[in-house]
């Protein structure tokens, strides 16, 4: 695409632009120089992209390894004067990310793309597919949704806990999550939640799920205090594979299997 077709489209709505470009990547050859400006994009690129497609990853994936078994990714360091140098033909980041970078290289005329996050189950297969199409890929490889499932009547009540003692209630992605799974959040509350450590030893979950950090920190002493330990049996305490958590994506399903089998255990 011309950096004067660019330049004609700056003034259009993001949907319009969106739209545009898969038209384009529908009707011409993959992209073949992609560069990525954040984690998201990272992984999407590193699950469906062919390795010489990418002309570079996000500095964020020097903190995060990869969770997929692939060769060694070229990165970028961040800066507008390497990005350009690099001269990508599809630039993609998160909505919500590296907002003035992105300007200043739409400014350049470099095509930038910024992809919606999945704000519901039913949105990952869309977003999975749109990432499809922009790279060059069948649509048809996103992971189908599943069939929209509710917990039982009497299904256990589990409790998403975060650093510092904060609860993730109703009305969150992550709320969604553990209803698809089979499980009652714990929380009725909506919104993230500052619990009361009162309150949850006097009406427990039958489950929490800690992420704990790598290291000793403050932010994990809520969940050290002995007792919540003591009315929270250590089987209770479950684990999943924290990255899933991350970034909404097609790994999101075997969160939500890795949760159905915790729940039968």
């Amino acid at each position: 695409m011309s950096g004067l077709m660019l330049r004609c489209l700056r003034g259009f709505g993001r949907s319009l632009l969106l739209g545009l470009l898969l038209a384009s990547a529908s009707a011409q050859s993959a992209p073949q120089r992609i560069l990525s400006l954040d984690l998201c994009m990272d992984w999407l690129l590193a699950l469906h992209a062919k390795p010489e497609q990418v002309a570079a990853l996000s500095p964020t994936h020097r903190r995060y390894q990869l969770p997929f078994d692939m060769p060694d990714w070229p990165l970028h360091d961040g800066s507008l004067e390497q990005i350009y140098q690099l001269q990508p033909d599809l630039i993609l980041v998160g909505e919500y990310n590296a907002l003035l970078l992105r300007r200043r290289l739409g400014a350049l005329s470099l095509p930038v793309v910024d992809l919606s996050l999945p704000t519901s189950l039913a949105e990952i297969e869309v977003y999975e597919r749109q990432f499809l199409e922009l790279i060059g890929q069948p649509p048809s490889r996103a992971r189908p949704a599943p069939a929209p499932a509710q917990p039982a009547g009497d299904a256990p009540r589990l409790l998403l806990l975060g650093a510092n003692g904060i609860g993730t209630g109703a009305g969150t992605f992550e709320d969604q999550i553990l209803r698809q799974a089979g499980w009652h959040n714990y929380l009725r509350d909506a919104g993230y939640v500052r619990l009361d450590l009162e309150q949850l030893v006097a009406d427990p979950p039958d489950a929490i799920l800690w992420s704990a950090p790598a290291s000793p920190s403050l932010a994990s002493r809520f969940a050290e205090h002995p007792a919540l330990q003591q009315v929270v049996t250590q089987e209770g305490w479950l684990s999943t594979d924290y990255w899933r958590w991350q970034c909404p994506g097609p790994w999101t399903w075997e969160l939500i299997e890795q949760l159905k089998r915790k729940r039968v255990q």
